[in-house]
């Protein structure tokens, strides 16, 4: 690799070609400061502490570090008079927007300020943009972005509303150089801290390292219709006719196999929900809605990431604050990806010559992926359809919804039953009121693709914190 020579005070320094200015000064020793530089993302200079002097043909100009191309012949200063006071009037400028966060004041007091001479505000965002470009261009969600100009800029899921797109991973967490993101209320960053907060607070028994907190694991057939053994279908019918909860929030087939989630009230609109979707619906706005429409015993059903945002509201309050007497029992499905609806039925179109939208059933086992129109079946290798697996489901470390008061899914056992995880007090409630036929799983193969799914997600956060994650996967 070609090699420039530059001088970055009183240093010779050699650099890689293609380096930054912050690149090269970082790996001679030098120390530079910056709140908006990532490795795993593009740097874009956006809070100016990394700024340095250059001197360049005889002319001199002050750039940000992060962005700035080391070059060949190039001067630099980095801590002359002049910078260190922009830079101390940078921080004061950012402490006087957030007087309390631990990283703005200990910056603030290296550079000689203990207190800014103005007020502008009490915030926690420094509109680095760090949580949006980590949720777009690693993640690949975009549960966020900055909206708003001037003084009314901010970060934030669009309209200010709950967001329907956060999946509830914690990248944004994880980048976020202040506590701002952990304060938000409409975006749903669970950490590895709070996952095991909400285990101890919420859910009982014994906790196995790929599985989770549960009580008991059995095989369960419901008496009455549904897919893998009706466990989901028949939790809800039961619960709904002896009034054990007001309402369920579960997903139908919309146009063609999508899904969409909708309050389901009665006994009917519960049976015509019947059957896995494999796609990633959000429930955020259907149970908000019941819960401001009066109903306060409900069950959501949802994947893991949808669990995860109703954890996530029940950790921080909003639920208890505003719904103090609402009971929501959370139904847990098995997931290991979701699928993007157009790729999938073009794929499907292309190699089975089958349309996605006329299947009568999906069903994943064992490896396979079979869809069933006009009682016939059709399938494919799961490996085939890694190109059409929906975005952000790699970050997802979660199988068998391990945050759920009740985890259902068809792995562990035989063709015809469900697998179903007691995890709390409520889950079992519901467990009870359902008739049904039992008998044991194989555990171990739960915890063999809950495992799985966790070292896919390990190694693309590991993307984010080694600085590669702008790298193909």
């Amino acid at each position: 690799m070609a090699k420039v020579r530059l001088r970055i005070d009183d240093l010779d320094v050699e650099t890689d070609d293609g380096k930054t200015l912050l690149e090269a000064a970082m790996g001679a020793g030098f120390s530079i400061p910056t709140l908006c530089h990532h490795p795993a993302l593009e740097p874009i200079g956006a809070c100016r502490l990394c700024s340095v002097e250059i001197e360049k043909n005889g002319r001199r100009k002050v750039v940000t570090a992060c962005n700035y191309p080391a070059e060949e012949g190039l001067k630099v200063r980095t801590s002359s008079p002049e910078i260190l006071d922009l830079r101390a009037m940078i921080l004061e400028l950012l402490l006087a927007r957030c007087p309390h966060e631990a990283k703005i004041v200990g910056l603030a007091e290296e550079y000689g300020v203990s207190s800014p001479r103005f007020s502008l505000a009490d915030e926690s965002c420094i509109l680095c943009g760090l949580c949006a470009r980590v949720c777009q261009e690693v993640v690949g969600v975009s549960a966020l972005s900055p909206i708003s100009r001037g003084i009314e800029r901010a970060i934030d899921a669009p309209y200010r509303d709950f967001s329907e797109d956060c999946i509830a991973c914690g990248a944004c967490a994880l980048v976020c150089p202040t506590t701002a993101i952990k304060k938000m209320m409409n975006i749903y960053p669970i950490t590895p801290e709070e996952t095991k907060e909400i285990e101890s607070r919420f859910l009982r028994g014994e906790i196995d390292e790929e599985i989770g907190v549960y009580s008991e694991i059995i095989g369960c057939r419901a008496h009455g219709e549904g897919q893998d053994g009706g466990a989901v279908t028949s939790l809800l019918a039961s619960a709904v006719e002896k009034g054990a909860i007001d309402a369920a929030i579960v997903v139908l087939r919309g146009d063609g196999y999508r899904g969409y989630a909708t309050i389901a009230e009665e006994v009917e609109a519960i049976m015509a929900s019947r059957g896995t979707k494999f796609v990633r619906v959000s429930v955020i706005n259907q149970l908000l809605e019941a819960l401001r429409g009066g109903k306060r015993r409900l069950a959501v059903v949802g994947t893991p990431c949808q669990i995860r945002v109703v954890r996530k509201l029940e950790l921080g309050g909003y639920l208890r604050d505003h719904f103090p007497e609402a009971e929501v029992t959370l139904i847990g499905l098995f997931c290991f990806e979701s699928f993007d609806h157009l790729g999938l039925k073009k794929h499907l179109q292309d190699t089975l010559a089958v349309d996605l939208d006329e299947a009568e059933r999906i069903q994943i086992t064992r490896g396979r992926f079979s869809i069933f129109i006009g009682g016939e079946e059709r399938s494919c290798n799961i490996s085939d359809l890694e190109d059409y697996v929906r975005e952000g489901c790699r970050f997802c470390n979660d199988f068998s919804s391990r945050l759920a008061d009740i985890s259902v899914g068809s792995v562990g056992s035989p063709e015809g039953y469900s697998t179903v995880i007691i995890r709390s007090d409520r889950g079992r409630r519901l467990l009870e009121a359902m008739e049904g036929s039992e008998m044991g799983v194989a555990k171990k193969e739960i915890a063999k693709l809950s495992a799985i799914k966790r070292r896919r997600a390990e190694k693309q956060f590991n993307r984010i914190i080694d600085g590669s994650g702008m790298e193909e996967v």
